[in-house]
């Protein structure tokens, strides 16, 4: 959900946010640590690489990796940096259907009728580690343990996109900006990524894209957390953000899917 057309999007204006280091266990969702996370990331890129000789390649925000309707022939594992998937709807708007970080895979979408369905783009200076589908299979039969690498990151994929769609259709639009940075938080922490400052390689209008909302409402909705003293800005440019106590963030979300308590006649 880009916030502009295809091929004239604005360069990207990054947010900076600060965090505590450990942020999972105050939303109480299951996590582990981040030395962890990174470990479990090194050792499945390592078996990767051992099994199937990858396509290293370094790439630059706004590179595609590869474009809706193109034969599918790789998988990609994100080895470093944050890659968006976008979509162009029946209208001819570009969409922004996911986010990748560290330890993902890109190319799942095109498996199933030999093309891909969305395009991949690069949203920082990011490596990504190419997989021709065809060996890959082949070295799955020789490495059993392979198959269960992808059978698990397509579970992961699976059970991030519904929680997005259930965050989208369930939430109101400050708990959505909220979760959304929550959700940042939480993907950077399993990746083992640092989550004490993250930079938010999108525009107000591209958030607003991703969750449904109109840049007005997602500026509208970053003032009123920040009323409520959930976050913060710096000074200049309200583009840093640092957010206090992941528990007060994590309330708030909680607060607004709570039900309302019904009156005593």
């Amino acid at each position: 959900m880009l916030g502009s057309n295809a091929g004239t999007a604005a360069p990207l204006q990054p947010f900076t946010v600060a965090l505590p280091t450990s942020t999972a266990s105050a939303y109480g969702m299951p996590s582990m640590p981040r030395q962890q996370a990174g470990r479990k990331i090194a050792d499945m890129l390592t078996l990767l690489s051992g099994q199937v000789a990858p396509q290293r390649r370094v790439v630059h925000a706004g590179d595609v990796i590869y474009q809706a309707g193109e034969r599918f022939s790789h998988l990609y594992a994100v080895n470093s940096g944050f890659f968006k998937i976008v979509n162009l709807t029946v209208d001819g708007r570009v969409q922004v259907v996911s986010l990748k970080f560290r330890g993902d895979w890109l190319g799942f979408d095109g498996i199933a009728d030999g093309c891909y369905v969305c395009d991949a783009v690069a949203m920082d200076t990011s490596e990504i580690w190419g997989f021709r589908y065809e060996g890959l299979l082949a070295a799955c039969v020789e490495k059993p343990m392979l198959l269960t690498v992808l059978h698990e990151a397509m579970s992961r994929e699976i059970a991030h996109d519904r929680d997005s769609l259930m965050s989208v259709c369930t939430l109101p639009a400050d708990a959505r900006v909220a979760e959304f940075l929550r959700q940042w938080v939480l993907s950077l922490e399993n990746s083992g990524m640092r989550t004490d400052e993250i930079k938010l390689r999108m525009t107000r209008a591209e958030i607003g894209n991703y969750l449904g909302m109109t840049l007005e409402t997602v500026s509208r909705a970053l003032s009123r957390l920040a009323r409520e003293k959930l976050i913060s800005f710096a000074q200049k440019g309200r583009r840093e953000v640092r957010i206090p106590d992941a528990n007060a963030l994590s309330a708030f979300v909680q607060r607004c899917i709570a039900p309302a308590p019904s009156l005593m006649q």
